[in-house]
């Protein structure tokens, strides 16, 4: 066997991911999404992985050190492992903003360094920060200085393709103290366009001593499988991959563990989960408030269904309760 695939073997093969002193019994990490991974969402996902390393929403610094407590940081015991992101740029209010969410509980402290999005560069936060490694580099060591939980952080290959830098960017972050790191393996400028270059990550192979994971087009076991084997990473992140499926953690860590694939969801199975994710948003939000929240959901639940584009105008534009049971039902008698 060849060095390569020898290399390739030992990465699957390893079921264990330690970063700094934590222990992950995984290899996979639901990936921070503004609006998207919520309390709701992670208990979802944890009541079918019971080992993926969760993370919440990104949080501003900004706004943590004015109001420690809002319902983005709101967490409990069964979620762990759980590792709390940050977005900000000024190492003294993210290195205070840990303070405040170890006392939450955090497992991990991770760091927003790839939120491609207008507003967030802008505020020269997110992957505004690849521009300025020396900036990015005193937020992870005034952390480090501040809480001694493990600390990592989210990137991008680069801005643009003529500005690709992400080797470079993960050795410094090394340097500064970061005990792991994830990539999206997308330019700032691709946003979410584009395919993902997980082979390109593998440049990373050898140049750093940390754990890194592989982030984007990861929507299946198999999407899993080869990007691990393409990017050489030690573990892998998924993101929107989440949305409609959150028991896909369980299944590629089963995946990888054993090479055989889980049965797809039955519509009556999809349709369930969907009712106990609406019910559960309700109940942490509000009836009002988390039907409106719901909504950006429904697509992703009930896509490839007979009917899909109606179902999906009707549920999205409805706010009574009963009748969206109603529409769900009809869904699954017009689906048998």
């Amino acid at each position: 066997m060849n060095t390569q695939n020898t290399l390739n073997k030992e990465l699957n093969n390893q079921n264990k991911i330690k970063i700094k002193n934590i222990e992950i019994n995984s290899k996979v990490i639901s990936a921070p999404m503004a609006g998207i991974t919520d309390y709701v969402l992670r208990k979802l996902i944890r009541k079918y992985s019971k080992n993926c390393l969760l993370t919440t929403e990104m949080i501003s610094s900004e706004a943590l050190v004015q109001q420690k407590e809002c319902h983005i940081i709101h967490s409990d015991n069964e979620e762990y492992p759980i590792s709390f992101q940050i977005s900000g740029h000024k190492p003294d209010l993210i290195a205070k903003s840990a303070e405040i969410l170890k006392e939450k509980g955090a497992t991990i402290i991770d760091i927003n360094m790839g939120c491609p999005v207008n507003k967030v560069m802008k505020a020269t936060d997110g992957c505004a920060l690849m521009k300025s490694p020396n900036i990015a580099a005193d937020i992870i060591k005034a952390v480090k200085d501040k809480v001694d939980l493990p600390v990592t952080c989210k990137f991008r290959l680069g801005i643009n393709q003529e500005t690709i830098n992400f080797v470079d960017f993960a050795v410094k972050m090394q340097e500064a103290g970061a005990d792991a790191i994830c990539v999206h393996a997308r330019t700032r400028v691709q946003m979410y366009s584009g395919n993902a270059d997980w082979k390109r990550v593998s440049k990373l192979r050898g140049e750093i001593d940390i754990p890194y994971f592989i982030n984007g087009d990861i929507i299946s076991e198999e999407t899993a499988k080869k990007a691990l084997e393409e990017s050489q990473a030690n573990g892998i992140a998924i993101g929107r991959g989440l949305l409609g499926n959150p028991w896909l953690p369980a299944q590629i860590d089963n995946f990888l563990k054993t090479g055989i694939k889980s049965q797809p969801k039955t519509l009556q199975e999809r349709i369930n989960i969907l009712k106990e994710h609406l019910d559960n948003e309700i109940a942490f939000r509000g009836e009002m408030n988390g039907i409106k929240f719901f909504r950006k959901f429904y697509p992703y639940y009930i896509k490839g269904i007979k009917g899909a584009s109606e179902y999906r105008g009707k549920l999205v534009t409805e706010e009574n309760y009963n009748i969206i049971i109603d529409i769900l039902e009809n869904i699954k008698n017009q689906n048998e």
